[in-house]
């Protein structure tokens, strides 16, 4: 299905990387600098239509969906300048994760901290606040030290701590609400090791000793899978090295037979015959084996994803983890629900970005995920109704039912956003139905 550009163009219907989100633009860029970008922007705002990039579509949620002129990244790649006296690197917005990961490691450098996959544009991965896990590292939005914004008139600002700071403080996580990013400036610092420690650990012993482990590690998270009582933990900590990462027949088995080809087969099972589900998940739960391994960041912290799903997650206040967790798993035990992938925890440290799901609270982020394809909106629902109910706040480019009455009550400096929307983009160019219902209008 396409539709003609008044330039004679035809354009694809764009989807998302889950297939549950498709959008028709009646018009495709493709800018290969800044001044493209701008003039793309300008010739949009003249022609009356709304304006979105779109990343690698990776958010679950409509955030990059437009139905004026869709604004593709692949040119706006690469590092512009690295500061090894300040620690900085900048990059254009349109480059995935995975390339300036590993342009850095060839620098001998790296980012601090960063989420578990790597596939993003960095524009698209801090826009809706995409993290990793850590005691007292935040997610990738919190690395930043500069960005430049381009507006609806197609002017760039250029925000900081000091340069625009009231813009800064909100664009670090826009939702691609108050224009479009062209560049963002980082913090880096020389590359280390990291030793990862992965080990299998009941559901009642690593909630009950939730708060040592967080405390003990830099880097802590677990699986739990439901309809056990089984988790798996991955504790991330900084070593003087050697580099010792996982044998190949090692990473095989694990990161791709049974991560990603053996969860393929059996997710497909599962939703064709969802009865098997509970047992499969006891067997699952119990083929991940202990491990340790050193290496680069990059290479520990994130792992390939190829099974495809759907996600919602939320954050939670840190201290109420546990008992949101153990919530959910009684809500899943009484329920009739068949879920087949595990539950995924987390943490960050509080920050000051105006609409991080961790501003101003230290957060626990519980991400449930059902296979694609399969209904999921029950659990959801149910999931939801918890997480709500201790004050949580939705992932921004994760499912969610929230609007902004919710948000106006989550976010203390909610009105503080909206107010600068309306004055960077008052006749709504990068508005869409998602942002209508999560910021008003």
């Amino acid at each position: 299905m396409s539709t003609t550009t008044g330039s004679g163009k035809s354009t694809a219907a764009w989807r998302n990387w889950a297939g549950n989100v498709t959008a028709r633009p009646v018009r495709e860029v493709t800018p290969a600098s800044v001044d493209e970008l701008s003039a793309a922007l300008r010739q949009a705002k003249e022609d009356g239509l709304r304006a979105k990039p779109t990343g690698t579509g990776h958010s679950f949620t409509a955030a990059a969906a437009t139905d004026g002129l869709l604004i593709r990244p692949e040119l706006l790649t690469g590092i512009r300048r690295i500061d090894r006296e300040a620690g900085t690197v900048t990059v254009e917005a349109g480059t995935p994760l995975k390339r300036l990961n590993a342009a850095l490691a060839r620098e001998g450098l790296s980012l601090t901290n960063m989420g578990d996959i790597m596939e993003q544009t960095v524009s698209g991965a801090i826009s809706t606040g995409t993290h990793g896990t850590g005691r007292d590292s935040a997610s990738i939005s919190a690395q930043i030290k500069a960005l430049d914004l381009v507006t609806a008139d197609g002017t760039v600002l250029t925000c900081s701590e000091k340069e625009n700071p009231e813009v800064f403080a909100a664009a670090r996580l826009g939702i691609g609400a108050l224009g479009v990013i062209s560049a963002i400036t980082f913090a880096v610092e020389p590359v280390f090791f990291l030793t990862a420690r992965e080990e299998p650990m009941t559901f009642d012993k690593v909630t009950s000793e939730f708060d040592a482990l967080h405390a003990e590690n830099e880097h802590f998270e677990f699986y739990w899978f439901p309809h056990t009582g089984n988790c798996t933990t991955k504790r991330n900590n900084r070593s003087a090295g050697p580099e010792a990462p996982p044998g190949r027949v090692s990473a095989f088995v694990e990161d791709e037979i049974l991560s990603n080809g053996l969860f393929q087969v059996v997710n497909t099972i599962g939703r064709a015959v969802p009865a098997t589900i509970p047992g499969i998940a006891k067997i699952s739960s119990k083929a991940l084996s202990a491990r340790t391994y050193t290496d680069i960041p990059y290479k520990v912290f994130t792992s390939p994803r190829r099974v495809r799903f759907v996600e919602m997650e939320y954050a939670v206040p840190r201290a109420a983890l546990v008992e949101t967790l153990r919530e959910l798993k009684a809500m899943v035990e009484r329920s009739n629900l068949r879920i087949s992938f595990p539950v995924e925890v987390r943490t960050a440290p509080a920050d000051d970005i105006t609409l991080s799901t961790a501003s101003g609270r230290d957060s626990a982020y519980i991400a449930v995920h059902m296979y694609r394809g399969t209904p999921y909106q029950a659990y959801f629902t149910a999931a939801e109704r918890i997480f709500t109910a201790h004050e949580g706040r939705p992932h921004w480019g994760k499912i969610h039912t929230r609007g902004a009455d919710y948000f106006a009550q989550a976010y203390p400096r909610f009105a503080e956003f909206t107010a600068l929307r309306d004055r960077l983009d008052p006749d709504r160019m990068f508005g869409n139905d998602y942002l209508r219902r999560v910021l008003g209008d």
